[in-house]
C-alpha cells in the first residue's frame, strides 16, 4: 500500500505549474524541475518529475493509465478481493450444512 503524500495537492498543482510556465527559461525539462522543486522545498527532482509526468497522462498529452483511472482499478480489486472472501464464506457454510445433511438420521 502506498504510503500518504507528504505534500499538499496545492502544492503539487502549483509545481506542476511553475514547471510548464519556467520552462522555456532552462535548457533542459530535468533542470526547469530541479529549479522548481528547489524553489519549493521538494525534497528531490524525481518526485516533481513523477508529479509532472502524472499531470501529462491525465490530461491526455502523454500515455500512460490516469490518476482516475488508477483509483478505479483500486477500487475494483478491493471489491473483489471482498466478494471472494465473502464466497469463500458462502462455500464453508454450504459444505457445512450439506454435510449435515449427508449424516444418517436416527429417531428415538
Amino acid at each position: 500500500m502506498a504510503r500518504p503524500s507528504q505534500h499538499p495537492l496545492e502544492l503539487r498543482r502549483r509545481a506542476v505549474h511553475l514547471v510548464a510556465e519556467v520552462g522555456p527559461d532552462y535548457d533542459t525539462e530535468w533542470a526547469g524541475m530541479k529549479g522548481v522543486a528547489q524553489k519549493l522545498g521538494i525534497g528531490t527532482t524525481e518526485t516533481l518529475r513523477k508529479w509532472v509526468r502524472q499531470d501529462q497522462i491525465d490530461a491526455g498529452t502523454r500515455p500512460g493509465t490516469t490518476s482516475e483511472e488508477s483509483a478505479e482499478l483500486k477500487r475494483l480489486k478491493k471489491e473483489n478481493a471482498e466478494l471472494k472472501r465473502a464466497n469463500e464464506i458462502l462455500k464453508a457454510a454450504a459444505s457445512f450444512f450439506a454435510a449435515g445433511l449427508d449424516r444418517p438420521h436416527t429417531r428415538s
